[in-house]
């Protein structure tokens, strides 16, 4: 094998394996919601292609309210289901909806769109 050829395969190994660490690997860190004067843990979730951000960081045993805001009027986008707690929400474009909860143990909860296509994470320490 020649030398443009031995690089042209490491390359192209090196960024199949960046692939899968980027898309399978990479554990997102999450964003830690702020404890408010209310005792609330409240984190901001702009809905616009996504949920930025798509990772919350909470704790147990302490009341959750997560504002969604929805920017865009994709129908997809219109409902946020959290089916652990058996909570939704309708997301009118341009408005602040909060969704209140009681995270009573710890684990991963995932909570979506009504199609399933906008997804997020809420973890629970």
């Amino acid at each position: 094998m020649t030398p443009d050829r031995w690089i042209v395969t490491v390359f192209g190994l090196l960024v199949i394996a960046f692939i899968i660490w980027f898309f399978w690997l990479k554990k997102p860190k999450g964003t830690r919601a702020a404890i408010t004067r209310s005792g609330y843990q409240e984190a901001m979730i702009l809905v616009k292609g996504g949920y930025t951000p798509d990772v919350i960081v909470v704790e147990h045993g302490k009341p959750v309210r997560l504002n969604f805001r929805r920017e865009e009027t994709a129908s997809c986008s219109e409902m946020v289901l959290f089916p652990d707690f058996n909570k939704s929400a309708r997301l009118p474009t341009g408005e602040t909806v909060a969704v209140e909860f009681l995270p009573e143990k710890p684990g991963e909860y995932e909570f979506a769109c009504q199609m399933g296509m906008l997804r997020g994470k809420l973890i629970v320490e």
